[in-house]
């Protein structure tokens, strides 16, 4: 929960709930911004993360805005000067987009096959993001990008950053822009298994090694030559505002550069020393030979140093003279084990704190140091020199000549306010101010030509005949850079009238990039053009569910255009955009679908070994749009996978097996499992009952389960009562759907751990005549509720092993057949009629466990609620059918 409060904290409002830590941003200022606007990344309903700003003062639904249109990826919202940027990943690639001084947002472009994984702003300076990106083929490094003034384009600056964890798990890019001189950072790139410190002075438009000192601390001689042997500094910087990190500078110090680091072909942790520089890291020297805590005091007039150790001290160091000589000083009698140092606010400060213990078991003790009486005045104008920022002997920085005024070496004064002026004179543009332009590559002879991938004439896709657009030239000059004249002209990009062309290279995708849509909401179409006169294309639009929209020109169509599908299905979605120059057309096939909620499995309950029998995958709603099947059968490990909702199969081995049926529609799977019986040769016989039972049927699955349960144990138990020893094992019931209540009695050959029959072929026959005996003298039922007393009826015996045992067709079996011909007509004839025979046995309907509003998907016969498939099929099928149901004798 977010609360902001008016009143000194004394009372707060609640201004949001679900918004992410860290992901809130409050009094943002500058050009065009509101001071009371907050923005933060708040998340949904559903789950999803949304990018909303909001008054401090009310941050009500009414008033609340999405700047960024849909959602956006959790923890992703930056607000920095002025930009914003935010995260979306579609098609697992994350895409950035940024908004320049609030403005709508736009996709971030590298180049096109950067393929992101991973990005963070280090800088948003001057009107420029400086981006590091972490490519598809890195691990441990990043890609320095800089960007133009929007932060749209992104041209590469440097490769191979280093990169490391953080003690919190956030990533920490070896990067470090210096304070007090705009342009200028210093970089760890890794380079053949190497680590080497880099600088640069013009954004990273050109980047070099940096040179060692010509002497050790002792005097000696150091023979370190370039490119083979440089210095290398190391560039974290502390998070705890009580302790340095390896590397200092300040804004009001702007050419002294305190860090530690070593000499040789890499970065090493190992022999550190402490380096300084006093003229912006042209030149270096060592100062410690161990790392030391670097404090500024006085603008950088004064440098306070601290030994990193874990031993008490009570000395420090001081130099006046930007770390040339350095004067030990006790600021304790008694030894300290220093846990920080802090610094009086502002720079020009001469007073400290050192804050520590005497032991371990001592509270914190707090040290305070004023310097103040070491200087006897304030520093005068004949104090100062000037001094002229340069590299490596040039001048010319970022398009200027820029000089400081530095207090001389040799004075011993208080700088106070006079510290840091400068002035800064333009110098003449050369080619050194330019950088290459987005989709240009710099090669060897220094040139900027375009990457393969990128196509020139692309930039005038956006403008229409009459109108005028940039081509560029390649280049760009660096932002910030204050350069004039000179070859600025031929560098800049050149005002061109557009051309006319045929609409070419035509794209038309959903605004979240799915190709899936749910019934009944709405579907945003982005219309995308590469080429063609906009302004001046009619634009046809057919979303394929008989409904067709036209537009003027596509910038009417730069917000999407929406449709809502009433109908699931797949869409054939045409999109036709054409002027007087030519035509171009582009299809998306969409697929729309509505939340799967229930699967059914329908099959039988009990088959005949080697037969064929039917599954349904029973859905609701039965109309979801395009679905896969995933059938799962006994103990397979390898499932079958269809695009049909119906399927045939065979069992070779009897008992017990299970059928599993997964259905994938969109997000959504679901599942049912279903066991079915098999066997070589089974007795059936159809049960009724009292016709109270109805009163209380309400025809759902879980109430025929529970029937079922209770029949098979009062049949189990009159058994029991009389001698025949039935076990649970031997039969199956199965109440059937609808009304008026009946349920198919199956009586099994139950085997055994040895796999031997319990019963024989006869004893199944002898077991249906005497549970049809005891049925009939009412001796089976069972109470439903207190006074409610349920009897259970034999309504008709068809106890068969549903195979043909005959070994051959003779006389008798045609003339039955004949027979069973007649018996097949006289049924479908009865059917037409819609009458019934009560007691009817149908073995392929033994387990329609589906509800009747309920309709498969897969055969429009299924959709008749309560049909038995027997009164579905032809007379011929019957006929089939009804071969194999004859009972023996």
């Amino acid at each position: 929960q977010l609360f902001s409060s008016v009143e000194f904290g004394r009372r707060w409002l609640l201004l949001h709930e679900g918004v992410a830590p860290n992901r809130f941003y409050w009094s943002m200022m500058g050009s065009g911004r509101e001071p009371d606007l907050v923005h933060l990344e708040a998340k949904t309903v559903d789950g999803h993360a949304q990018y909303i700003t909001c008054k401090m003062q009310n941050c009500s639904e009414a008033t609340r805005s999405k700047p960024f249109p849909g959602y956006i990826d959790h923890n992703s919202l930056i607000v920095q000067d002025d930009y914003v940027f935010v995260q979306l990943t579609s098609g697992g690639r994350p895409h950035y987009y940024v908004s320049y001084r609030r403005n709508a947002f736009a996709q971030m472009k590298l180049p096109k096959y950067s393929l992101p994984k991973d990005m963070h702003v280090i800088s948003t300076d001057e009107n420029q993001v400086f981006a590091a990106v972490q490519e598809w083929n890195q691990n441990d490094t990043y890609n320095l990008y800089i960007s133009d003034t929007r932060g749209v384009y992104f041209t590469l600056a440097l490769e191979n950053v280093k990169s490391s964890q953080g003690l919190e798990g956030n990533v920490m890019i070896d990067l470090y822009e210096v304070a007090g001189i705009k342009g200028m950072f210093l970089a760890n790139k890794k380079s053949d298994n190497q680590v080497k410190t880099f600088i640069t002075y013009n954004k990273g438009r050109d980047w070099s090694l940096l040179q060692a000192p010509d002497t050790d601390l002792r005097g000696n001689p150091v023979h370190c030559l370039l490119p083979y042997c440089s210095l290398h500094l190391h560039l974290k910087v502390s998070e705890n505002p009580y302790t340095s990190g390896n590397i200092a500078s300040r804004d009001t110090a702007p050419s002294i550069i305190v860090a530690s680091g070593n000499i040789g072909t890499e970065l090493s942790d190992n022999d550190i020393s402490m380096f300084v520089s006093s003229d912006a890291g042209n030149t270096w020297r060592q100062i410690f030979e161990e790392e030391h805590s670097v404090l500024y005091l006085d603008q950088g007039g004064v440098l306070v140093a601290m030994k990193h150790t874990s031993l008490p001290i009570r000395h420090l160091w001081l130099s006046f003279d930007e770390g040339r000589s350095w004067s030990k000083y006790s600021f304790t009698s008694l030894p300290l084990f220093v846990d920080g140092v802090l610094g009086e606010p502002g720079e020009e400060t001469l007073i400290m704190t050192v804050f520590g213990h005497f032991s371990h078991r001592s509270e914190w003790q707090l040290v305070k140091v004023d310097y103040k009486s070491i200087f006897d005045r304030r520093c005068a104008e004949e104090d100062y020199r000037p001094w002229q920022l340069h590299s490596q002997g040039e001048a010319c920085i970022m398009g200027a000549k820029r000089i400081y005024r530095k207090r001389k070496s040799e004075k011993k004064c208080m700088q106070g306010k006079y510290a840091g002026a400068m002035t800064s004179e333009p110098c003449v543009c050369t080619e050194a101010d330019f950088d290459c332009d987005y989709g240009y590559e710099r090669h060897s002879n220094g040139q900027c030509l375009p990457a393969f991938w990128y196509n020139p004439s692309s930039l005038s896709k956006d403008c229409s005949l009459g109108q005028s657009y940039l081509n560029s030239t390649g280049y760009r000059k660096v932002v910030s850079n204050n350069c004039t004249d000179g070859v600025r002209e031929r560098y800049t990009a050149k005002p061109q009238q557009c051309p006319g062309k045929a609409p070419q290279g035509l794209r038309i995708i959903t605004s979240d990039g799915k190709l899936t849509a749910e019934q009944g909401h709405n579907v945003t179409f982005l219309v995308q053009l590469e080429e063609g006169d906009l302004l001046r294309s009619l634009i046809q639009v057919d979303f394929g569910d008989g409904i067709t929209v036209s537009y003027a020109n596509l910038s009417s169509t730069e917000d999407g255009i929406k449709h809502i599908y009433q109908n699931v299905g797949i869409f054939r979605v045409t999109v036709l955009v054409e002027n007087s120059l030519g035509s171009d057309n582009a299809v998306l096939y969409l697929h729309v679908t509505c939340p799967l909620e229930y699967v059914h499995l329908s099959l039988p309950f009990v088959t005949t070994k080697n037969k064929e029998v039917n599954a349904t995958a029973v859905l609701w709603p039965s109309q979801v749009g395009t679905l896969t099947y995933v059938w799962w059968f006994g103990n397979n490990t390898e499932p079958l996978i269809t695009l049909e909702g119906s399927i045939a199969f065979t069992f070779s081995v009897e008992g017990m097996n299970t059928i599993t049926v997964q259905v994938s529609a969109g997000n959504t799977i679901l599942q049912d499992t279903k066991t079915i019986a098999v066997y070589e040769q089974f007795q059936s016989l159809r049960l009724s009952f009292s016709p109270n039972l109805d009163d209380y049927n309400p025809d759902i699955p879980e109430w025929r389960r529970d029937i079922s349960r209770v029949v098979k144990r009062a049949l189990v138990e009159v058994s029991n009562v009389h001698n025949l020893c039935i076990s649970s094992k031997h039969i199956l019931v199965a109440v059937l759907p609808g009304l008026p209540t009946s349920a198919e009695l199956f009586i099994l050959p139950y085997q055994d751990a040895t796999g031997e029959n319990k019963r024989a072929a006869a004893d199944l026959e002898q077991i249906s005549e005497t549970l049809i005996q005891k049925l009939n003298q009412n001796l089976v039922h069972f109470e439903l509720k207190p006074g409610v007393r349920i009897l259970v009826h034999a309504a008709h015996l068809t106890a068969a092993p549903l195979v043909d045992l005959t070994p051959s067709h003779s006389g008798s079996a045609m003339l039955m057949l004949l027979s069973v011909v007649f018996v097949g007509l006289a049924v479908f004839v009865i059917y037409k009629f819609k009458r019934k025979i009560p007691g009817l046995n149908i073995y392929a309907q033994m387990q329609n466990e589906k509800d009747q509003e309920m309709v498969s998907p897969v055969s429009q016969r299924e959709s008749i609620p309560n049909v038995p498939q027997r009164e579905l099929m032809s007379p011929e099928q019957l006929v089939d059918e009804k071969l194999e149901v004859q009972p023996i004798g």
